[in-house]
């Protein structure tokens, strides 16, 4: 599919707006290996420059590991559910990441990601609750939740998230799981899913970054033979 000149990209669909673990898909289509091959994730992660730190980080097999533990992910509803899924997903991770160069946030450890008012998920003096991982998990509530989920801890050792691979591919899985699944699934459209991850950039709040992360999705669509569906923007 020729590639839309980015700024137009919203405008024009809201108006209609091998290695690695395998398991079957129980949606009568491809596993997400299948989907996922070392090609595809392997052309993301070259779009890096020489540098980033997350080329020597990410890996597919440490996607597909942590996959296993969700296997509703790329396997609710038809095979293209799936593929509109996985492809949303990675465009989130490309967008968050840039194309996997990022582990952590830039200047993260400057912010302020501790919510007090969440007294069920305290924040333990001298960690950071800044972005991290391939969905730049942000926040104690968000930490300590996901740490309780997987069985690590989030709260008093959130760089964990940076120093597994694993973990850090379970974390992204987990908040995607949590707060964008059913979102893409029911047909509510990719735009939603921006609104789940980072509402800011909504209803004018960052145009450029809502283009950039449909571009992706779009794309992603394209590789997987599968239409993007209504509802892109937020």
């Amino acid at each position: 599919m020729a590639q839309m000149p980015l700024l137009l990209t919203c405008l024009l669909y809201f108006t209609g707006c091998q290695e690695g673990p395998y398991y079957s898909s129980p949606n009568d289509g491809d596993s997400v290996a299948d989907i996922v091959t070392k090609s595809f994730f392997d052309d993301i992660v070259d779009q890096a420059h020489s540098g980033c730190a997350g080329r020597e980080f990410y890996s597919r097999n440490a996607f597909l590991t942590a996959a296993v533990y969700y296997p509703d992910f790329g396997g609710t509803g038809s095979a293209d559910d799936a593929r509109r899924e996985i492809a949303a997903f990675f465009a989130h991770v490309t967008h968050e990441t840039g194309h996997f160069c990022y582990i952590e946030e830039i200047d993260g450890a400057s912010l302020d990601y501790c919510d007090t008012s969440r007294t069920d998920w305290p924040c333990v003096s001298g960690h950071g609750y800044y972005g991290r991982g391939p969905l730049q998990l942000s926040w104690n509530y968000n930490y300590g939740a996901a740490g309780q989920a997987i069985g690590f801890d989030g709260l008093g050792a959130p760089e964990m998230v940076a120093d597994d691979d694993v973990i850090s591919f379970r974390t992204a899985l987990w908040y995607w799981m949590n707060n964008c699944h059913s979102r893409i699934i029911s047909g509510e459209g990719f735009g939603s899913t921006i609104r789940a991850i980072n509402s800011i950039e909504c209803d004018g709040g960052n145009t450029p970054a809502v283009n950039a992360r449909v571009r992706f999705y779009t794309d992603y669509c394209s590789q997987f033979g599968v239409d993007p569906g209504n509802n892109l923007c937020c």
